[in-house]
């Protein structure tokens, strides 16, 4: 067996059988240019189409709708450039969540809903720089406006916070336990 796995890797290495040059084969193809982007714009719309049933069940016209939506997007050359910015930093970004997760799991109850909800935070701010680092190498103006713009937003984003904290501590009150006693359970009058 062991033999079998070193020819194995002296032929792929000899032949240039190997998996980076696989893939840059598939990549020269146009593989993940076009076929993959397409695939996964016909997939998404397709599943929307299908979960939101406009078309009575219809898989015909979904499939030609998501069809034509998945060509249309690959018309120019921005869906693909969008694409090749946007998976590498998303893997990354994959990547530092779940050595978040591994570190607070060993250490914190999973139970405890503020570290959720912290972690969901933290999970959206990485989101937030990976849209906006895809922005701003695709050259789109996003990118740029949200580069512009990002002192404001952290601002508004701030306050809509504080709202939201705010709001829901507020919210644990019921209004029944405002209503004095006597006004919720007016007394029976007995007649003697």
């Amino acid at each position: 067996m062991l033999e079998g796995l070193i020819s194995f890797a002296w032929y792929g290495s000899y032949y240039e059988g190997d998996i980076g040059n696989m893939l840059a084969r598939a990549e020269q193809a146009g593989i993940f240019s076009y076929v993959l982007p397409f695939l996964l714009i016909f997939a998404l719309v397709n599943g929307i189409l299908t979960r939101v049933n406009v078309f009575n069940e219809n898989k015909a016209i979904n499939a030609i709708i998501s069809l034509v939506v998945g060509l249309l997007a690959l018309q120019f050359d921005f869906v693909p450039r969008f694409f090749a910015e946007i998976f590498p930093r998303l893997g990354v970004g994959l990547a530092i969540i779940l050595v978040i997760l591994i570190i607070v799991g060993l250490f914190i109850d999973p139970e405890n809903k503020g570290i959720m909800y912290t972690l969901l935070g933290i999970g959206g701010f990485i989101m937030i720089i990976i849209l906006v680092q895809s922005g701003l190498f695709s050259d789109s103006y996003i990118g740029y406006w949200f580069y512009d713009n990002w002192s404001t937003i952290a601002w508004v984003v701030g306050i809509v916070v504080a709202v939201a904290i705010i709001a829901s501590a507020s919210s644990g009150k019921r209004t029944e336990d405002y209503i004095p006693y006597l006004a919720r359970y007016p007394a029976t009058s007995k007649k003697r």
